[in-house]
């Protein structure tokens, strides 16, 4: 099956929490986790990733209000809601994301991208969010 195929057969659901992704340095990373009272509840999704150049947190907006007095140098970027493709997805699809890419940029609208191990998700700015729904729409399954 193709991604387009793929696509058609994928159900969207949209979490109902905003997000903020926060951008730490590795020592500012590393202060945070010596306050285990500011670590996720664990009730809502959310991402750590570190690479060499920094920390990302994806975190809810309730999280991050928790976090916010520990980490005002970090850079942040508010206002995402998360779109989840609640289709398994082997490491054999090619372009999947590619094509959801492609129909949301001919709309004009921007979005990071994220992947679990077999599912792949979206941020879309809250404003971005009704568009973004609409031209999905058009290509896949259900909208939830």
């Amino acid at each position: 099956m193709n991604s387009k195929e793929l696509l058609s057969k994928t159900r969207v659901e949209v979490a109902p929490e905003t997000y903020t992704l926060v951008s730490l340095q590795h020592e500012d990373w590393r202060k945070l986790l010596e306050n285990p009272e500011l670590s996720p509840r664990m009730t809502a999704p959310f991402m750590i990733f570190s690479d060499k150049w920094e920390v990302t947190l994806l975190l809810d907006d309730v999280d991050f209000q928790t976090i916010r007095y520990a980490v005002l140098s970090a850079k942040t970027q508010s206002g995402f809601r998360l779109l989840s493709f609640d289709i398994e997805l082997d490491f054999t699809i090619v372009g999947f994301l590619a094509e959801v890419s492609r129909i949301l940029a001919e709309a004009g609208i921007s979005i990071v991208s994220l992947s679990a191990f077999s599912r792949d998700h979206l941020l879309i700015k809250q404003t971005d969010l009704a568009n973004a729904l609409k031209v999905l729409g058009e290509h896949v399954e259900e909208l939830c």
